[in-house]
Protein backbone atom coordinates (compact mmCIF):
# COMPACT_ATOMS: atom_id res chain seq x y z
CA UNK A 1 0.00 0.00 0.00
CA UNK A 2 1.01 3.64 -0.75
CA UNK A 3 0.26 6.61 0.82
CA UNK A 4 -1.31 9.33 -1.53
CA UNK A 5 -1.51 13.16 -0.43
CA UNK A 6 -4.34 15.76 -1.59
CA UNK A 7 -3.31 18.75 -2.93
CA UNK A 8 -6.53 21.61 -2.42
CA UNK A 9 -7.43 24.82 -4.23
CA UNK A 10 -9.11 27.07 -2.31
CA UNK A 11 -10.49 24.28 -0.10
CA UNK A 12 -11.30 22.05 -2.60
CA UNK A 13 -9.71 19.17 -3.96
CA UNK A 14 -7.26 19.69 -6.96
CA UNK A 15 -5.91 16.26 -7.20
CA UNK A 16 -4.23 13.57 -5.38
CA UNK A 17 -0.65 12.44 -5.86
CA UNK A 18 1.98 9.55 -4.92
CA UNK A 19 5.21 10.59 -2.83
CA UNK A 20 6.96 8.70 -6.14
CA UNK A 21 5.16 11.47 -8.56
CA UNK A 22 6.26 14.55 -6.30
CA UNK A 23 9.84 12.93 -6.11
CA UNK A 24 10.07 12.86 -10.40
CA UNK A 25 8.49 16.41 -10.39
CA UNK A 26 11.34 17.66 -8.14
CA UNK A 27 13.83 15.71 -10.19
CA UNK A 28 12.65 16.92 -13.40
CA UNK A 29 13.05 20.48 -11.80
CA UNK A 30 16.11 20.40 -10.47
CA UNK A 31 17.04 19.16 -14.62
CA UNK A 32 15.82 22.28 -15.76
CA UNK A 33 17.07 24.95 -13.03
CA UNK A 34 19.52 22.90 -10.91
CA UNK A 35 19.41 22.35 -7.16
CA UNK A 36 20.43 25.69 -5.91
CA UNK A 37 17.47 26.87 -7.08
CA UNK A 38 14.64 23.98 -5.26
CA UNK A 39 13.64 24.23 -1.52
CA UNK A 40 14.86 20.95 -0.15
CA UNK A 41 12.55 17.65 -0.62
CA UNK A 42 11.62 15.53 2.00
CA UNK A 43 14.54 12.52 1.06
CA UNK A 44 13.34 8.96 0.84
CA UNK A 45 13.39 6.30 3.49
CA UNK A 46 14.17 2.51 3.23
CA UNK A 47 12.24 1.66 5.85
CA UNK A 48 8.17 1.63 6.06
CA UNK A 49 6.87 4.83 7.64
CA UNK A 50 5.63 5.07 10.89
CA UNK A 51 2.09 7.27 11.08
CA UNK A 52 3.90 9.87 12.62
CA UNK A 53 6.63 10.08 9.90
CA UNK A 54 4.05 10.13 7.31
CA UNK A 55 2.62 13.36 9.01
CA UNK A 56 5.74 14.82 9.45
CA UNK A 57 6.50 13.56 5.47
CA UNK A 58 3.41 15.47 4.79
CA UNK A 59 4.31 18.60 6.17
CA UNK A 60 7.44 18.68 4.83
CA UNK A 61 5.85 17.65 0.88
CA UNK A 62 3.06 21.01 1.57
CA UNK A 63 6.02 23.12 2.50
CA UNK A 64 8.16 22.16 -0.16
CA UNK A 65 4.59 22.75 -2.84
CA UNK A 66 4.07 26.02 -1.44
CA UNK A 67 7.26 27.40 -1.87
CA UNK A 68 7.67 25.76 -5.38
CA UNK A 69 4.23 27.63 -6.37
CA UNK A 70 5.57 31.06 -4.87
CA UNK A 71 8.51 31.19 -6.94
CA UNK A 72 8.11 33.47 -9.71
CA UNK A 73 10.54 31.09 -12.04
CA UNK A 74 9.63 27.73 -10.81
CA UNK A 75 5.51 28.68 -10.18
CA UNK A 76 5.16 30.01 -13.61
CA UNK A 77 7.25 26.84 -15.06
CA UNK A 78 5.55 24.41 -17.52
CA UNK A 79 6.92 21.69 -16.23
CA UNK A 80 5.24 22.24 -12.36
CA UNK A 81 1.82 23.44 -14.26
CA UNK A 82 1.49 20.83 -16.41
CA UNK A 83 2.24 18.20 -13.74
CA UNK A 84 -0.76 19.51 -11.81
CA UNK A 85 -3.13 19.79 -14.71
CA UNK A 86 -1.85 16.18 -15.32
CA UNK A 87 -2.91 14.81 -11.94
CA UNK A 88 -5.88 17.28 -11.57
CA UNK A 89 -6.75 15.33 -14.52
CA UNK A 90 -6.03 11.69 -13.38
CA UNK A 91 -7.43 12.26 -9.66
CA UNK A 92 -10.87 13.12 -11.51
CA UNK A 93 -10.63 10.16 -13.51
CA UNK A 94 -11.63 12.61 -16.59
CA UNK A 95 -11.02 11.12 -20.24
CA UNK A 96 -9.32 13.06 -23.05
CA UNK A 97 -12.19 13.92 -25.34
CA UNK A 98 -13.89 17.21 -27.11
CA UNK A 99 -16.60 18.66 -25.34
CA UNK A 100 -18.88 21.70 -25.37
CA UNK A 101 -18.45 24.16 -22.25
CA UNK A 102 -20.39 26.57 -21.25
CA UNK A 103 -18.38 29.85 -20.28
CA UNK A 104 -20.69 33.46 -19.00
CA UNK A 105 -20.40 36.58 -19.78
CA UNK A 106 -21.16 39.29 -16.98
CA UNK A 107 -24.58 39.84 -18.15
CA UNK A 108 -25.17 36.22 -17.81
CA UNK A 109 -25.20 35.73 -21.66
CA UNK A 110 -24.16 32.43 -22.43
CA UNK A 111 -21.07 31.12 -24.96
CA UNK A 112 -20.34 27.74 -25.57
CA UNK A 113 -17.02 26.89 -26.62
CA UNK A 114 -15.86 23.32 -28.59
CA UNK A 115 -12.87 22.14 -26.48
CA UNK A 116 -11.14 19.26 -24.70
CA UNK A 117 -11.25 18.08 -21.70
CA UNK A 118 -7.82 18.19 -21.22
CA UNK A 119 -7.49 21.84 -22.38
CA UNK A 120 -5.59 24.33 -20.24
CA UNK A 121 -7.02 27.50 -18.84
CA UNK A 122 -5.52 29.76 -21.33
CA UNK A 123 -7.23 27.24 -23.65
CA UNK A 124 -10.57 27.77 -22.85
CA UNK A 125 -9.66 31.32 -22.68
CA UNK A 126 -8.51 31.09 -26.23
CA UNK A 127 -11.59 29.56 -27.46
CA UNK A 128 -13.97 31.82 -25.62
CA UNK A 129 -12.13 35.13 -27.42
CA UNK A 130 -11.92 33.26 -30.68
CA UNK A 131 -16.06 32.49 -30.37
CA UNK A 132 -16.59 36.37 -29.41
CA UNK A 133 -14.32 37.52 -32.12
CA UNK A 134 -11.89 39.17 -29.58
CA UNK A 135 -8.58 40.06 -30.84
CA UNK A 136 -5.57 38.48 -29.66
CA UNK A 137 -3.90 41.18 -27.84
CA UNK A 138 -6.83 41.50 -25.71
CA UNK A 139 -7.01 38.26 -24.71
CA UNK A 140 -4.63 39.01 -21.88
CA UNK A 141 -7.05 42.08 -20.83
CA UNK A 142 -9.85 38.85 -19.67
CA UNK A 143 -9.81 36.38 -17.44
CA UNK A 144 -11.72 33.23 -16.28
CA UNK A 145 -13.35 33.01 -12.90
CA UNK A 146 -15.19 30.21 -11.42
CA UNK A 147 -18.04 31.44 -9.62
CA UNK A 148 -21.06 30.08 -7.41
CA UNK A 149 -24.40 31.35 -8.20
CA UNK A 150 -26.73 32.08 -5.61
CA UNK A 151 -30.59 31.63 -5.25
CA UNK A 152 -31.12 35.57 -6.38
CA UNK A 153 -29.05 34.94 -9.63
CA UNK A 154 -26.02 36.89 -8.11
CA UNK A 155 -22.49 35.01 -8.31
CA UNK A 156 -20.03 34.69 -6.06
CA UNK A 157 -16.62 34.48 -7.03
CA UNK A 158 -14.45 31.56 -5.63
CA UNK A 159 -10.98 32.03 -7.28
CA UNK A 160 -9.25 32.78 -10.89
CA UNK A 161 -8.85 30.06 -13.06
CA UNK A 162 -5.45 29.67 -12.99
CA UNK A 163 -2.83 27.97 -15.33
CA UNK A 164 -2.06 24.93 -13.44
CA UNK A 165 -5.91 23.46 -13.85
CA UNK A 166 -8.15 22.44 -17.02
CA UNK A 167 -11.33 24.69 -16.67
CA UNK A 168 -13.88 21.60 -17.57
CA UNK A 169 -12.44 19.40 -15.10
CA UNK A 170 -12.65 21.92 -12.42
CA UNK A 171 -16.35 22.73 -13.07
CA UNK A 172 -17.29 19.60 -13.10
CA UNK A 173 -15.78 17.88 -10.46
CA UNK A 174 -17.64 20.07 -8.17
CA UNK A 175 -20.80 18.42 -9.25
CA UNK A 176 -23.02 20.82 -8.85
CA UNK A 177 -24.52 23.03 -11.11
CA UNK A 178 -24.29 26.02 -9.01
CA UNK A 179 -20.90 26.51 -10.23
CA UNK A 180 -20.27 28.33 -13.81
CA UNK A 181 -17.56 29.45 -15.56
CA UNK A 182 -17.43 33.23 -16.34
CA UNK A 183 -15.66 36.17 -18.08
CA UNK A 184 -14.65 39.16 -17.16
CA UNK A 185 -12.16 41.91 -17.42
CA UNK A 186 -8.64 41.11 -15.54
CA UNK A 187 -7.08 44.41 -15.30
CA UNK A 188 -7.75 47.02 -12.37
CA UNK A 189 -6.37 50.59 -13.63
CA UNK A 190 -8.72 52.31 -15.49
CA UNK A 191 -6.62 54.01 -18.15
CA UNK A 192 -6.14 50.46 -19.48
CA UNK A 193 -9.91 50.62 -20.51
CA UNK A 194 -8.54 52.70 -23.78
CA UNK A 195 -7.12 49.79 -24.89
CA UNK A 196 -9.78 47.72 -24.52
CA UNK A 197 -12.22 50.06 -25.99
CA UNK A 198 -10.79 50.52 -29.26
CA UNK A 199 -11.96 47.20 -30.21
CA UNK A 200 -15.95 46.85 -31.26
CA UNK A 201 -16.01 43.65 -29.17
CA UNK A 202 -14.17 44.54 -26.10
CA UNK A 203 -16.54 48.26 -25.86
CA UNK A 204 -19.51 45.68 -25.97
CA UNK A 205 -17.66 43.52 -23.39
CA UNK A 206 -16.62 46.64 -21.16
CA UNK A 207 -19.88 47.84 -21.33
CA UNK A 208 -22.17 44.86 -20.55
CA UNK A 209 -20.10 44.05 -17.46
CA UNK A 210 -20.63 47.54 -16.28
CA UNK A 211 -23.90 47.72 -16.80
CA UNK A 212 -24.24 44.38 -15.05
CA UNK A 213 -21.95 45.64 -12.35
CA UNK A 214 -24.00 48.84 -11.91
CA UNK A 215 -27.72 46.85 -11.42
CA UNK A 216 -25.94 44.50 -8.82
CA UNK A 217 -25.05 47.52 -6.69
CA UNK A 218 -21.36 47.18 -7.13
CA UNK A 219 -20.91 50.64 -8.47
CA UNK A 220 -22.03 53.22 -6.33
CA UNK A 221 -24.65 55.79 -8.28
CA UNK A 222 -26.60 58.68 -7.29
CA UNK A 223 -29.70 59.35 -9.02
CA UNK A 224 -28.62 61.76 -11.16
CA UNK A 225 -25.94 60.00 -12.10
CA UNK A 226 -28.20 57.20 -13.21
CA UNK A 227 -30.81 59.36 -15.21
CA UNK A 228 -27.24 60.63 -17.44
CA UNK A 229 -25.98 56.60 -17.78
CA UNK A 230 -29.80 55.72 -18.44
CA UNK A 231 -29.90 58.34 -21.27
CA UNK A 232 -26.83 57.71 -22.79
CA UNK A 233 -28.07 53.85 -22.79
CA UNK A 234 -30.50 55.50 -24.39
CA UNK A 235 -28.47 56.99 -27.39
CA UNK A 236 -26.66 53.55 -27.61
CA UNK A 237 -23.79 55.90 -26.47
CA UNK A 238 -21.71 53.01 -24.94
CA UNK A 239 -18.31 55.20 -24.63
CA UNK A 240 -19.98 58.21 -23.05
CA UNK A 241 -21.45 55.86 -20.83
CA UNK A 242 -18.10 54.46 -19.84
CA UNK A 243 -17.01 57.60 -19.36
CA UNK A 244 -19.07 58.38 -16.66
CA UNK A 245 -19.03 55.31 -15.41
CA UNK A 246 -15.48 55.72 -14.86
CA UNK A 247 -16.21 58.83 -12.71
CA UNK A 248 -18.35 56.65 -10.56
CA UNK A 249 -16.93 54.89 -7.04
CA UNK A 250 -16.00 51.19 -7.14
CA UNK A 251 -16.27 51.48 -11.04
CA UNK A 252 -14.44 48.05 -11.83
CA UNK A 253 -14.33 47.10 -8.51
CA UNK A 254 -15.10 42.80 -7.59
CA UNK A 255 -17.45 42.95 -4.99
CA UNK A 256 -17.43 39.81 -2.23
CA UNK A 257 -19.83 38.47 -0.04
CA UNK A 258 -20.40 39.64 3.41
CA UNK A 259 -18.12 38.75 6.33
CA UNK A 260 -16.31 39.60 9.17
CA UNK A 261 -12.93 41.65 10.33
CA UNK A 262 -11.39 42.76 13.15
CA UNK A 263 -11.47 46.56 12.26
CA UNK A 264 -12.02 48.93 13.50
CA UNK A 265 -13.75 46.04 16.26
CA UNK A 266 -13.68 42.85 16.44
CA UNK A 267 -16.25 40.89 14.44
CA UNK A 268 -17.51 43.40 12.76
CA UNK A 269 -19.70 42.54 9.74
CA UNK A 270 -18.58 44.29 6.17
CA UNK A 271 -18.63 44.02 2.74
CA UNK A 272 -15.25 43.81 0.88
CA UNK A 273 -14.47 45.07 -2.98
CA UNK A 274 -11.54 45.35 -4.12
CA UNK A 275 -10.27 47.17 -7.11
CA UNK A 276 -8.31 50.87 -8.04
CA UNK A 277 -5.19 49.42 -6.10
CA UNK A 278 -7.42 49.18 -2.62
CA UNK A 279 -10.04 46.87 -0.64
CA UNK A 280 -12.79 48.93 0.15
CA UNK A 281 -15.10 48.03 3.25
CA UNK A 282 -18.16 48.86 3.74
CA UNK A 283 -19.41 48.55 7.33
CA UNK A 284 -22.17 49.66 9.90
CA UNK A 285 -20.98 50.53 13.32
CA UNK A 286 -23.65 50.31 16.56
CA UNK A 287 -26.18 52.97 16.25
CA UNK A 288 -24.40 54.55 12.94
CA UNK A 289 -25.41 54.90 8.98
CA UNK A 290 -23.36 52.16 6.16
CA UNK A 291 -20.07 53.77 6.24
CA UNK A 292 -16.89 52.83 3.81
CA UNK A 293 -13.08 52.92 4.29
CA UNK A 294 -10.23 51.67 2.02
CA UNK A 295 -7.00 50.17 2.49
CA UNK A 296 -4.46 51.06 0.01
CA UNK A 297 -2.32 48.62 -1.56
CA UNK A 298 0.77 51.03 -1.33
CA UNK A 299 0.30 50.69 2.33
CA UNK A 300 0.13 47.15 3.00
CA UNK A 301 3.65 45.98 4.21
CA UNK A 302 2.90 41.96 4.07
CA UNK A 303 0.09 39.76 4.07
CA UNK A 304 -0.98 35.88 4.90
CA UNK A 305 -3.94 33.53 4.00
CA UNK A 306 -4.20 30.94 6.92
CA UNK A 307 -7.16 28.91 7.39
CA UNK A 308 -8.37 26.24 10.38
CA UNK A 309 -10.93 24.43 11.02
CA UNK A 310 -13.08 25.83 14.34
CA UNK A 311 -13.48 23.15 16.89
CA UNK A 312 -16.86 23.06 17.81
CA UNK A 313 -18.29 24.52 20.97
CA UNK A 314 -20.47 22.08 23.75
CA UNK A 315 -20.14 19.69 21.36
CA UNK A 316 -22.20 22.10 18.97
CA UNK A 317 -21.05 23.54 15.54
CA UNK A 318 -20.99 27.66 15.37
CA UNK A 319 -23.19 29.15 13.82
CA UNK A 320 -23.14 29.21 9.90
CA UNK A 321 -20.28 26.72 9.98
CA UNK A 322 -20.73 23.47 9.46
CA UNK A 323 -18.49 20.83 11.43
CA UNK A 324 -15.18 20.70 9.86
CA UNK A 325 -15.49 23.40 7.81
CA UNK A 326 -12.32 25.25 6.86
CA UNK A 327 -12.45 28.54 8.17
CA UNK A 328 -10.39 31.04 6.02
CA UNK A 329 -7.99 34.72 6.77
CA UNK A 330 -6.95 37.29 5.08
CA UNK A 331 -4.35 39.00 7.33
CA UNK A 332 -2.53 42.08 6.46
CA UNK A 333 -0.11 43.98 8.12
CA UNK A 334 -0.98 48.07 7.19
CA UNK A 335 1.04 51.35 7.74
CA UNK A 336 -1.95 53.53 9.71
CA UNK A 337 0.32 56.27 10.42
CA UNK A 338 3.70 57.23 9.76
CA UNK A 339 5.66 54.47 11.93
CA UNK A 340 2.94 52.41 13.14
CA UNK A 341 2.09 49.32 11.55
CA UNK A 342 -0.95 47.33 13.02
CA UNK A 343 -2.69 43.90 11.51
CA UNK A 344 -5.97 43.52 10.07
CA UNK A 345 -7.64 40.38 9.62
CA UNK A 346 -10.88 39.44 7.22
CA UNK A 347 -12.34 35.93 8.03
CA UNK A 348 -14.15 35.23 4.45
CA UNK A 349 -14.66 32.01 2.41
CA UNK A 350 -13.19 34.16 -0.52
CA UNK A 351 -9.87 34.97 1.49
CA UNK A 352 -8.08 33.06 -0.97
CA UNK A 353 -9.96 35.17 -3.55
CA UNK A 354 -9.46 38.58 -2.51
CA UNK A 355 -5.24 37.23 -2.20
CA UNK A 356 -5.41 36.70 -5.79
CA UNK A 357 -7.05 40.05 -6.43
CA UNK A 358 -4.34 41.74 -4.31
CA UNK A 359 -1.33 40.27 -5.14
CA UNK A 360 -2.66 40.81 -9.21
CA UNK A 361 -3.21 44.80 -8.07
CA UNK A 362 0.36 45.05 -6.63
CA UNK A 363 1.84 43.25 -9.99
CA UNK A 364 0.04 46.14 -12.17
CA UNK A 365 1.38 48.38 -9.97
CA UNK A 366 4.80 47.29 -10.20
CA UNK A 367 5.00 46.32 -14.77
CA UNK A 368 3.25 49.83 -14.83
CA UNK A 369 6.13 51.31 -12.36
CA UNK A 370 8.57 49.67 -15.12
CA UNK A 371 6.84 51.04 -17.61
CA UNK A 372 5.60 47.49 -19.26
CA UNK A 373 2.79 46.91 -20.82
CA UNK A 374 -0.08 44.26 -19.33
CA UNK A 375 -0.31 43.18 -23.10
CA UNK A 376 3.02 41.35 -22.01
CA UNK A 377 1.60 39.84 -19.05
CA UNK A 378 -0.62 37.31 -21.11
CA UNK A 379 2.24 34.02 -21.56
CA UNK A 380 1.85 32.96 -24.94
CA UNK A 381 2.05 29.63 -25.72
CA UNK A 382 5.28 28.36 -28.29
CA UNK A 383 3.83 26.35 -30.82
CA UNK A 384 0.68 26.46 -29.48
CA UNK A 385 -2.96 25.57 -31.54
CA UNK A 386 -5.66 27.95 -31.10
CA UNK A 387 -9.14 26.39 -32.56
CA UNK A 388 -11.16 28.89 -34.03
CA UNK A 389 -14.91 28.62 -33.91
CA UNK A 390 -16.81 28.00 -37.62
CA UNK A 391 -19.61 30.32 -36.32
CA UNK A 392 -18.78 33.60 -34.15
CA UNK A 393 -21.11 34.76 -31.73
CA UNK A 394 -22.03 38.59 -30.61
CA UNK A 395 -21.89 40.17 -27.11
CA UNK A 396 -25.76 41.42 -26.47
CA UNK A 397 -26.62 44.25 -25.81
CA UNK A 398 -28.13 44.35 -22.20
CA UNK A 399 -31.41 46.16 -21.40
CA UNK A 400 -31.90 49.75 -20.02
CA UNK A 401 -30.53 50.55 -16.57
CA UNK A 402 -34.03 50.32 -14.09
CA UNK A 403 -34.77 52.80 -11.84
CA UNK A 404 -32.03 52.78 -8.57
CA UNK A 405 -33.35 50.91 -5.78
CA UNK A 406 -34.42 53.33 -3.15
CA UNK A 407 -33.96 50.66 -0.64
CA UNK A 408 -29.89 50.93 -1.33
CA UNK A 409 -28.41 53.55 1.09
CA UNK A 410 -25.98 55.99 0.27
CA UNK A 411 -22.64 55.72 1.94
CA UNK A 412 -20.28 58.05 3.91
CA UNK A 413 -16.03 58.01 3.70
CA UNK A 414 -15.02 57.08 7.45
CA UNK A 415 -12.87 59.69 8.36
CA UNK A 416 -9.71 59.61 10.54
CA UNK A 417 -8.17 55.92 10.67
CA UNK A 418 -10.57 53.86 8.08
CA UNK A 419 -10.57 55.97 5.38
CA UNK A 420 -6.53 55.90 5.74
CA UNK A 421 -6.74 52.37 5.31
CA UNK A 422 -4.84 50.24 2.36
CA UNK A 423 -4.34 47.25 1.47
CA UNK A 424 -1.56 44.62 0.16
CA UNK A 425 -1.60 41.32 -1.77
CA UNK A 426 -1.01 37.30 -1.38
CA UNK A 427 0.53 34.44 -3.30
CA UNK A 428 -1.94 32.21 -5.33
CA UNK A 429 -1.91 29.25 -4.01
CA UNK A 430 -1.67 26.22 -4.98
CA UNK A 431 -2.28 23.65 -2.23
CA UNK A 432 -4.68 24.34 0.59
CA UNK A 433 -4.46 27.48 2.32
CA UNK A 434 -2.60 26.28 5.49
CA UNK A 435 0.23 28.35 4.88
CA UNK A 436 1.30 30.50 7.05
CA UNK A 437 4.11 32.08 5.59
CA UNK A 438 4.29 35.60 5.58
CA UNK A 439 4.25 37.40 1.97
CA UNK A 440 6.47 40.77 1.45
CA UNK A 441 4.59 43.91 -0.60
CA UNK A 442 7.16 44.71 -3.33
CA UNK A 443 4.75 47.67 -3.51
CA UNK A 444 5.04 48.77 -0.36
CA UNK A 445 8.90 49.72 -0.81
CA UNK A 446 8.08 52.61 -3.07
CA UNK A 447 5.69 54.42 -0.17
CA UNK A 448 6.90 57.78 0.36
CA UNK A 449 5.91 60.49 2.83
CA UNK A 450 3.46 62.30 0.40
CA UNK A 451 1.41 59.02 0.42
CA UNK A 452 1.09 59.60 4.36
Amino acid sequence: PYVAYNIHVNGVLHCRVRYSQLLGLHEQLRKEYGANVLPAFPPKKLFSLTPAEVEQRREQLEKYMQAVRQDPLLGSSETFNSFLRRAQQETQQVPTEEVSLEVLLSNGQKVLVNVLTSDQTEDVLEAVAAKLDLPDDLIGYFSLFLVQEREDGAFSFVRKLQEFELPYVSVTSLRSQEYKIVLRKSYWDSAYDDDVMENRVGLNLLYAQTVSDIERGWILVTKEQHRQLKSLQEKVSKKEFLRLAQTLRHYGYLRFDACVADFPEKDCPVVVSAGNSELSLQLRLPGQQLREGSFRVTRMRCWRVTSSVPLPSGGTSSPGRGRGEVRLELAFEYLMSKDRLQWVTITSPQAIMMSICLQSMVDELMVKKSGGSIRKMLRRRVGGTLRRSDSQQAVKSPPLLESPDASRESMVKLSSKLSAVSLRGIGSPSTDASASDVHGNFAFEGIGDEDL
